[in-house]
């Protein structure tokens, strides 16, 4: 499994917090035609959606993998 969704949603979230630092630095109100806070919100809502969903699935995945050793083990101790 590609960590890189996690890395991206990082990004994501450092670009909004960058862009949140210049806006009250700098005054900047818009980014093309839309006003830079909706911006700012958007990009921050994608990457805490990507960082946790992919951490979601790797619990998900750790869980589906302990289940499957378990059952295993549980399969050759009836067995001996």
């Amino acid at each position: 499994m590609s960590r890189i969704p996690r890395l991206i949603g990082y990004g994501f979230m450092a670009a909004a917090a960058l862009l949140a630092a210049v806006m009250k630095k700098e005054g900047v109100e818009t980014v093309g035609p839309l006003p830079a806070v909706a911006v700012a919100l958007f990009l921050g809502m994608v990457g805490v959606m990507l960082v946790f969903t992919d951490l979601m699935v790797r619990g998900l995945y750790a869980q589906v993998d302990t289940a499957k050793r378990s059952e295993e083990e549980g399969e050759r101790s009836e067995r001996d």
